[in-house]
């Protein structure tokens, strides 16, 4: 972290990401209760957060276009437009202009595709492999402190100015984003050149990952473990009122204690990813949060927040390890569309786990439900916890010692049937 902390274009960039981040957390949150507000409906809320999420289903193109492009002024441009973008939502008075906040939240889940991808790509070419790690570790760890305060802060700003004045806040700080990108002096090379077909194009992600086992094993294991964890969404709600007898209010504190669980994990995971690797740091990130979860069975206020304490350090852990093995093991000029790929892979389960979780928490005690999802969670993670392959054990100890080198300054041309 010393050595990130030192370079002038990490700072830069982590400088630009965390406004930006409190901007995001703070909008969401508003533009859910703006919709509440104008509706009474909660279903009508809820559609805010589909309306962010579909278009993660259409990630590979946004992948394609990150690797036909420059990145840094890809993201400049998405951050630019995005700002702009969301001033239109001073035009919306009442229940007819609805549509307008959905579909600008629509076009902010649409650049998150396009922005995450693309910075997961500039970092390998702005870092040398050895701080990949701890350059995604400190995003995460960003964003985890911005969840704790923004919520909060979006709320009272809500209060104070309304959803229009929330939206102005958030496109300054993504104005301000953009000039942090300016202002980095990394050089990019130029992208690799156009292929004739772009169907193969747009499918060289998914098929890198199927040619790359131990990538392959661990985009399946997270997507597996992803089916059941979204079950937790709907059974913390449970767990306040029939394990704990507490006000929904007490979700809050729950959340809170999920966070600081979190940003530990956050700070801890680079070195531990150095230690372990990356397919054993995953494992044991989905076990801590099976483990942890696993506590929600219990009536103890004091063992529900140990164990969501442990689950929140086990989130960035896998989280960390994830991202940086795909940077780690995709070539120069199929970055943007190996991480959209794992995006899209990871988006279809979640959505199906939301949707599984709340109906069956309807029909089946909330208790069985946690250890089902805490079983399949580690039966998913069970498999990356072997021994890494001497590949991964190399690379490993390469960025342990600091002698992995950094990337090269030109792509690596693709090749020719891809």
């Amino acid at each position: 972290m010393r050595r990130l902390a030192g370079h002038r274009d990490a700072r830069v960039l982590l400088l630009g990401e965390s406004l930006s981040l409190f901007g995001d957390r703070a909008m969401f949150l508003a533009l859910g209760i703006w919709v509440k507000e104008l509706t009474g409906s909660n279903a009508a809320a809820g559609l805010v957060f589909f309306a962010l999420a579909v278009p993660y289903l259409a990630a590979p193109l946004g992948g394609l276009l990150v690797d036909r492009v420059r990145r840094r002024p890809l993201m400049i441009s998405t951050e630019v437009a995005l700002a702009a973008t969301l001033l239109s939502l001073f035009l919306v008075h009442g229940r007819a202009q609805l549509w307008l906040i959905y579909a600008v939240t629509a076009c902010y889940g649409a650049a998150g595709v396009v922005f995450g991808s693309a910075r997961s790509a500039l970092l390998t070419v702005m870092l040398p492999e050895d701080l990949l790690a701890d350059a995604n570790a400190a995003l995460q760890t960003v964003g985890e402190s911005m969840r704790l305060i923004a919520p909060l802060a979006g709320a009272g700003l809500f209060t104070l100015l309304g959803g229009a004045g929330v939206a102005a806040i958030d496109a300054g700080t993504f104005l301000f984003s953009a000039l942090c990108l300016a202002l980095l002096r990394v050089v990019e090379p130029p992208p690799a050149p156009r292929e004739h077909h772009w169907l193969r194009e747009l499918g060289a992600g998914l098929a890198h990952v199927r040619q790359t086992p131990l990538l392959r094993r661990i985009i399946v294991a997270v997507a597996g473990a992803v089916l059941v964890i979204g079950f937790a969404e709907t059974l913390v709600f449970a767990v306040v009122d029939q394990g704990l007898h507490r006000p929904p209010s007490f979700l809050g504190i729950l959340l809170s204690c999920q966070g600081i669980g979190a940003i530990a994990g956050g700070l801890t995971a680079a070195p531990l990813l150095r230690r372990l690797g990356d397919a054993r740091l995953v494992a044991l990130g989905l076990a801590l949060f099976a483990v942890g979860d696993g506590f929600f069975v219990f009536h103890s206020v004091a063992l529900v927040v140990l164990g969501i304490v442990i689950a929140g350090v086990g989130v960035p852990w896998a989280i960390v390890a994830f991202a940086t093995a795909i940077q780690l093991r995709s070539p120069a000029h199929l970055q943007g569309r190996v991480y959209s790929a794992a995006d899209m892979t990871l988006s279809l389960p979640q959505t199906i786990s939301l949707a599984l979780g709340a109906a069956l928490s309807t029909v089946v005690d909330y208790r069985v439900l946690v250890l089902v999802m805490s079983a399949a969670i580690l039966a998913c993670a069970a498999p990356l916890a072997r021994n890494p392959r001497e590949e991964e054990r190399g690379r490993v100890e390469g960025a342990a010692t600091g002698t992995v080198r950094p990337r090269r300054s030109s792509p690596v041309a693709p090749p020719a049937d891809s």
